[in-house]
């Protein structure tokens, strides 16, 4: 099998986290998503405590230095805000974990950290907002009268985070080769539709 090197972003409640893993499974590769933050650490010297800092603030929009905020002009490492020195340190573990071989990532911008490697194929899921929530409530187990607040500020934060790092617009069909609504689709067609356009792409 050729080197396949698929990442998944996804919209709060569109299961896309769930199709990543059974993708995995179903192609015997390695899956990243939380398990990319212990990589990180080791790799890193970055503390769980201090990467989970930096999560806290990009949840919160805080994507600024203290010297981008107050124009001090300085561009050094130094001057690099705690959120922007752990993406600099999630992009070289990305990059690392596509060299070894083939790999489903969720989430951490990688669409953009593997952008234009060969045998990478960036998969955005999404779905209408009753179908979200449903899932929200049946399968993560979300409080009915929280899941609208949690939905609207968990994807507001994917965004924000993805903009502010890559400068392009999150959930852009531009950015990613298939774009799917899981409303339509169970997660094992879903997984089936991209393991399709997988053999399809390797054939060209």
């Amino acid at each position: 099998m050729k080197k396949q090197i698929i990442t998944i972003s996804r919209e709060f409640g569109s299961g896309g986290r769930l199709i990543g893993r059974r993708l995995a499974d179903d192609l015997g590769v390695p899956y990243y998503d939380k398990e990319l933050l212990t990589r990180i650490a080791d790799e890193s010297g970055f503390s769980r405590e201090m990467m989970e800092e930096a999560e806290r603030k990009a949840k919160n929009g805080f994507f600024y230095s203290l010297s981008s905020a107050f124009g001090t002009g300085d561009s050094g490492p130094d001057s690099l805000s705690l959120n922007e020195r752990f993406f600099l340190a999630q992009f070289d573990t990305i990059r690392k974990i596509a060299d070894e071989g083939s790999c489903v990532i969720v989430g951490r911008c990688a669409d953009y950290v593997l952008r234009g490697i060969p045998g990478a194929t960036n998969v955005f899921v999404y779905a209408e907002k009753e179908d979200k929530i449903k899932r929200a409530v049946e399968e993560y187990g979300v409080p009915e009268k929280d899941v609208k607040k949690i939905m609207n500020d968990t994807d507001k934060a994917r965004a924000n985070y993805y903009n502010y790092h890559t400068g392009r617009k999150w959930g852009d069909p531009v950015n990613y080769n298939l774009c799917m609504d899981s409303g339509y689709i169970s997660i094992d067609n879903m997984v089936k539709l991209i393991k399709d356009y997988l053999e399809l792409k390797n054939e060209r």
